[in-house]
């Protein structure tokens, strides 16, 4: 029998409270490790490849700015993510933490309840107010279908 996983401190940095109580980090790659546990599993929305990382992780190819390159993909990665922080420590990380990272997160807000239009301003509430950059990124949320 294995030891339940400690979750997410629900008030460390990047911690993200979906409505159905779920804990998932954002963070920008760029920035240090925050202290605290790792992650048990991350994706990391990137154009190019992640470096290796001691915990399991999953790249989805996703360009600075823009928008996921497998649509299709990005909708099963996000449903897995969602399952997976029910009894896991998940991060979501792109560069700086904001653009990409803020757009999984409003997707996985989705998933969990919230209304795709309400979306954007509940990852901005409660994780980061600049989070989901672009007019193209805040639109994907809106049409963003479970």
């Amino acid at each position: 029998m294995t030891d339940p996983i400690e979750p997410w401190s629900p008030d460390a940095p990047g911690v993200l409270r979906l409505p159905s109580g779920r804990l998932v980090r954002g963070r920008g790659l760029r920035h240090p490790l925050p202290d605290g546990p790792a992650p048990t599993y991350a994706v990391y929305l990137l154009g190019k490849e992640p470096p290796e990382v001691p915990w399991e992780a999953r790249w989805l190819r996703w360009p600075d700015f823009r928008l996921p390159a497998d649509r299709a993909e990005a909708a099963e990665v996000f449903r897995d993510v969602r399952e997976r922080a029910a009894g896991e420590r998940v991060e979501v990380a792109c560069g700086g933490g904001r653009g990409r990272t803020g757009t999984a997160l409003a997707c996985l807000a989705v998933l969990d309840g919230v209304p795709p239009e309400e979306a954007v301003a509940y990852v901005r509430r409660h994780y980061d107010r600049h989070a989901v950059e672009t007019p193209w990124q805040r639109r994907y949320v809106r049409r963003f279908a479970p």
